[in-house]
């Protein structure tokens, strides 16, 4: 867990309204790679194609461009009782979370499927972490540049 520890350190405590949190960091991190009850991406495939979504997260796992969703659009995959259980967790409203995972979702799900597809033995947490991680390490770049 220290790399998960590392990449949360460096995102500091809640933000409500842009940078995500440290703890929306691990949040997604858990979902995907199954450490909650939501259980892992594959899962999280399943939810959107019973949600209709199919093609959206199809998008994020394949090799083309990646589809945009919605707030309320995953709210609808992810049932309100979760994303109120993530806000209560971090301390933000339920707009504010599923605001900030219908950005990052997409790119953390396109990140950990290079291959086109869901592994079939997981993802473990460790790689969500790392994908985090270098994403940050670019946002956090590229806050640094448009500083300079």
């Amino acid at each position: 867990m220290g790399l998960l520890d590392s990449v949360t350190g460096m995102l500091g405590g809640n933000t409500p309204g842009g940078a995500p949190s440290a703890a929306l960091v691990q949040q997604i991190a858990q979902m995907l790679a199954g450490n909650t009850s939501g259980g892992g991406l594959a899962q999280l495939v399943q939810a959107f194609e019973r949600s209709g979504l199919g093609p959206v997260v199809a998008s994020w796992i394949g090799t083309g461009q990646n589809l945009p969703i919605s707030p309320e659009q995953l709210q609808q995959v992810l049932g309100q009782g979760k994303i109120g259980q993530i806000a209560q967790s971090l301390g933000l409203q339920p707009e504010q979370v599923s605001a900030q995972l219908s950005q990052l979702l997409p790119h953390v799900v396109d990140k950990v499927t290079p291959s086109g597809a869901v592994p079939t033995d997981g993802i473990a947490q460790t790689d969500v972490a790392e994908t985090l991680s270098s994403m940050l390490g670019q946002i956090g770049g590229d806050s640094q540049a448009a500083r300079s």
